[in-house]
């Protein structure tokens, strides 16, 4: 991987210049290279286990309403969960992080996503079901918040690289849960229960990746933070950071909270409902997950390329209005021939959702420190995952009232509008701290 300089260019991730600590200035240590590479395999497993507990559920959401006697209202609220609980615990992510360490919290992330994934397919009724996903997607979120922290700390002059390295991983992990989880559904004799536990095995290969790095947490003075700029367990934020941060008074903040929102918004509307609406014009349950597999397999290059093209763009708002435009065409052939153009439609969507990881990387380009990188994290993902959480249940409502998919297609399309208006205004050259 080639490396990005740090802080030659306003364009960058604008890390401010400070003295370098002991750790720092001292040369790598043996165990240094050992550990960086690790982090760099940690990075990746977490962020394959970031999604399935999301998409192989929207595989197999009929069958889940089925078995669960849920109604159309009732999984559109299921389809919410995700973003709620991204908000909710996502908030706590930097506090957890300075306490615990960021290496500390992802580990605990990673159990609580496998074992909400264990605990899942036993669940006798909806309140168990949703008890047991809100644990795993605990998990996720606070993994959510600390992997840019974990970027911008510990790789700072490779900003764009590692970010698209575990943004190419997440989308990775949410494809493969898309198309696999049918056909393997049916290889475990076609229940539902089955198809969701499997992924919890994904989740305990990350629980081994990231213990070693807990168990070096005291060593991150001499480990793999030596070259990167801190330990897996250093605390993100405490060298750097502006105490008088006020984050709520930046409108750059504001601007990417926003964009981050509506394109989650998308996103969960489409992991949850896309599916469906294949199925609903005509379309084999099993080619309907390849589809949604397909519009996920897309972030997998996309998610590579776009945060190295935008750490050097001046401004991203060119970035931002095409993947918005992509958007637009991709609802409007669900609406007009949604089986005829299936895969044409599923590759722009996918090619939409790629604001995701656009997202992500201006949080890191935004911010001049490490303290503010983490504090912009978690309020923007959170501010963002709360304007996200009507829309999923939202659809599901216009749907089950509407009978049919007009609706809902143009709720998706306008959104777009405003998403690429915040998106332009979060993609300007300027940090949160010229702001506040």
């Amino acid at each position: 991987m080639s490396d990005e300089p740090q802080t030659q260019t306003p364009t960058r991730t604008r890390a401010l210049p400070t003295s370098p600590s002991p750790a720092e200035a001292a040369p790598p240590r043996a165990g240094t290279v050992w550990l960086t590479r690790l982090l760099v395999v940690g990075l990746v497993l977490a962020a394959l286990n970031l999604r399935p507990a999301i998409t192989s559920l929207g595989a197999l959401l009929e069958e889940v309403r089925t078995g669960l006697h849920m109604s159309g209202g009732v999984a559109g609220v299921l389809t919410s969960v995700p973003p709620l609980c991204f908000a909710v615990f996502g908030i706590t992510a930097p506090r957890l992080a300075r306490r615990f360490g960021p290496g500390a919290v992802v580990f605990a992330g990673m159990v609580a996503i496998t074992a909400g994934l264990v605990l899942r397919p036993f669940a006798g009724g909806t309140v168990a079901f949703l008890a047991a996903s809100a644990l795993a997607l605990m998990g996720i979120a606070v993994s959510n918040v600390l992997m840019p922290v974990i970027v911008k700390r510990y790789f700072p002059d490779r900003v764009g690289t590692m970010t698209g390295l575990y943004s190419m991983a997440l989308a990775l992990g949410t494809s493969l849960a898309a198309a696999a989880t049918v056909p393997v559904t049916g290889a475990l004799g076609g229940g539902w229960r089955a198809g969701l536990a499997v992924w919890a095995v994904l989740g305990a290969f990350a629980v081994v990746a990231w213990l070693p790095l807990v168990r070096r947490r005291g060593a991150s003075a001499t480990g793999a933070g030596t070259a990167a700029g801190g330990g897996p367990g250093a605390g993100p934020g405490v060298s750097g950071e502006a105490p008088a941060l006020r984050i709520t008074r930046s409108r750059t903040a504001w601007a990417l909270g926003c964009f981050f929102g509506l394109q989650a918004t998308g996103a969960y509307i489409t992991m949850g409902w896309m599916p469906q609406i294949f199925r609903d014009a005509g379309v084999s349950a099993g080619t309907a997950g390849v589809l949604l597999a397909v519009t996920m397999v897309m972030g997998v290059p996309l998610a590579f390329v776009i945060p190295r093209l935008a750490t050097r763009m001046k401004n991203q708002g060119p970035i931002v209005v095409a993947l918005g435009l992509c958007g637009l065409t991709g609802y409007a052939g669900l609406h007009f021939a949604p089986a005829a153009g299936a895969w044409a439609w599923a590759l722009l969507l996918g090619v939409s959702n790629c604001a995701f990881p656009l997202a992500l990387t201006m949080i890191g380009m935004r911010s001049r420190t490490g303290g503010g990188v983490v504090r912009l994290s978690a309020f923007a993902q959170s501010v963002g995952y709360l304007i996200s959480i009507p829309g999923p249940t939202l659809v599901g409502t216009l749907y089950e009232h509407s009978g049919g998919w007009g609706t809902p297609l143009a709720l998706m399309a306008g959104l777009m509008v405003p998403q690429m208006i915040v998106g332009i205004l979060a993609g300007r050259d300027r940090t949160i701290e010229d702001e506040t």
